[in-house]
């Protein structure tokens, strides 16, 4: 397993804790403060976080929420110095909410359709 994959692991376990609390507000203020990298983002750093994040959610002992999953994706993106977004969304009928995460507007670690499925309540 590479370093980045573990940093994956440790992350989705890190807001794992928040959702098993019930704190969504702290989860969101989390990835909301989250600092931008100082360095410039390598050209493949989004595609091999998006990939480390996938294998990090095979190899955890239950299934990823999105929300967790998308928490963890733009901190780690962030810490890259990619200007990343935790997007949350909803749909009415029948009600749903998702969470996915874009880069300048293009959706990262989800299906691209995504935001055409749901209204955007919130980017933090």
């Amino acid at each position: 397993m590479s370093f980045l994959v573990l940093k994956a692991y440790w992350k989705l376990i890190h807001f794992d804790l928040y959702l098993a609390r019930g704190n969504f507000a702290a989860l969101y203020e989390k990835v909301r403060k989250c600092s931008l990298g100082k360095r410039a983002p390598g050209p493949d750093v989004v595609e091999r976080i998006c990939s480390a994040i996938d294998m990090a959610c095979i190899w955890y002992w239950k299934e990823a929420l999105c929300l967790q999953r998308s928490a963890a994706t733009a901190c780690l993106l962030k810490k890259y110095g990619v200007r990343a977004q935790m997007v949350i969304g909803a749909q009415q009928m029948p009600f749903k909410a998702h969470a996915w995460v874009e880069v300048g507007g293009r959706v990262v670690n989800d299906k691209p359709y995504t935001p055409e499925m749901y209204a955007v309540l919130d980017r933090c």
